[in-house]
């Protein structure tokens, strides 16, 4: 942990010499620490605190990406049964249900499950031979996808939501970092 209590960002960023895999992993590790450390550290206003007419929260953007990651690499690449919170969850009457339960969780218990997941999805990486590697089904009518695609939409993803975690850290607090 940082002297501010939060989780140090990597030395060095990505080498761009390395290899494909390589470069992807450490874009998604990165993300995934930045992400939580806009989080640590705010008290519970600041975890529900929303900005103009959205309703994102830090809360919610933390447990969403639990959920994606559960999603991506367990559930669809890997065909994993779903787990919960997940699949008890009321998805049907509440399609956001994860966004809008976080503002009830403590930063303890979103970053265990945050954690949890993004240890759930290294594990599907472990295993993946290639990045060609395609998932085991795909959602609907889509195609199942190659693990490349999903490093690449992951870190789509996590840039995205990175973004807004900056605006709602930076409205809280005033602090801008990362």
């Amino acid at each position: 942990m940082d002297s501010d209590g939060r989780r140090p960002l990597p030395d060095t960023p990505p080498n761009p010499a390395d290899d494909e895999r390589t470069v992807l992993v450490q874009f998604l590790e990165y993300y995934r620490i930045v992400l939580i450390r806009k989080l640590q550290g705010m008290d519970d206003a600041g975890r529900r605190l929303t900005v103009g007419s959205s309703n994102l929260t830090l809360a919610g953007l933390v447990k969403h990406m639990a959920c994606v990651e559960d999603g991506w690499f367990a559930h669809r690449f890997a065909g994993q049964e779903g787990i919960e919170p997940w699949t008890s969850a009321p998805w049907d009457t509440d399609p956001d249900w994860e966004m809008t339960t976080a503002v009830d969780d403590t930063e303890d218990e979103l970053v265990s499950l945050f954690d949890a997941a993004c240890a759930r999805s290294r594990a599907v990486l472990d295993a993946c031979s290639s990045l060609d590697d395609t998932a085991a089904g795909g959602a609907g009518d889509d195609p199942p996808a190659s693990m490349r695609w999903i490093l690449v939409h992951m870190i789509e993803e996590y840039a995205r939501h990175c973004g807004h975690a900056d605006l709602l850290r930076e409205s809280a607090d005033g602090t801008v970092d990362d």
